[in-house]
């Protein structure tokens, strides 16, 4: 089985467009998303109707908690926060309810999904060796998924006596690694609407199943059209031109 990975896609339909192109030459049999559907970006309703009609397995990320307002936005600073109020506008209530009622972490295929990390799903980020070890016993499966830092990275975690030893990962897109089964992994696909990376390609990953190879692929897209389509809209300036930084 061939899954293919989103995350963090956060409004940015030219973005998710080109992914799921890119996904579909791929010939993938499933479609997992790791949340934050919404937030930040233009155009929220069409990318939650993609992504609702297409992912078989799908995670709430903090943004869309807060855009249902399962969690507070003063949680968040004032760019995410007025993003997040204009998309409560732009949301139908269907969708809405649609957002506010996926879970934060799940399992699929004997494989664990967290949008943040699996001990705190909505708001830990996943960002260096030290986080990455505390997470060890935080899951039982083999691998574990995450998305929130919009950063395209694993590790692969082993136990030694009490010590757990950890590996970061590098991205490498387009070259397959091999997540074998004498350690624990958790991997990041990276963000399809805004990485933050140093790279503005769009990022998504693949995970086959049976020969257990994980690749992650980048794809470019018309970022100025997306900035474009942020100022008409209204939301503030800075989150079209952080696109072409990849930060």
């Amino acid at each position: 089985m061939r899954i293919a990975v989103i995350s963090d896609t956060h409004a940015n339909l030219i973005a998710l467009q080109r992914v799921l192109a890119a996904i579909d030459d791929l010939q993938t049999d499933a479609l997992w998303c790791l949340g934050d559907i919404v937030g930040y970006g233009p155009h929220p309703q069409a990318c939650a109707d993609i992504i609702r009609e297409r992912a078989d397995v799908c995670l709430a990320g903090n943004h869309d908690l807060a855009v249902t307002g399962k969690i507070d936005l003063d949680d968040f600073n004032p760019v995410a926060r007025e993003a997040a109020l204009w998309q409560r506008g732009q949301l139908n209530d269907e969708t809405m309810q649609w957002l506010a009622s996926l879970p934060i972490r799940t399992e699929a295929e004997g494989i664990t999904l967290a949008h943040g990390s699996p001990r705190h799903p909505v708001w830990e980020y996943v960002m260096d060796e030290e986080t990455a070890g505390e997470n060890y016993d935080a899951f039982d499966t083999p691998v574990c998924l995450i998305g929130h830092s919009h950063r395209a990275m694993g590790w692969r975690m082993t136990r030694a006596s009490r010590h757990v030893k950890v590996e970061w990962i590098a991205e490498e897109p387009g070259v397959p690694l091999m997540v074998d089964a004498h350690a624990k992994w958790l991997l990041n696909p990276g963000s399809v609407g805004q990485p933050r990376d140093q790279d503005p390609r769009a990022s998504f990953a693949t995970l086959e199943t049976e020969s257990r190879a994980w690749t992650w692929h980048r794809v470019e897209y018309d970022i100025e059209a997306v900035e474009r389509a942020i100022i008409d809209v209204g939301l503030p300036e800075m989150l079209g031109r952080r696109l072409y930084l990849g930060w």
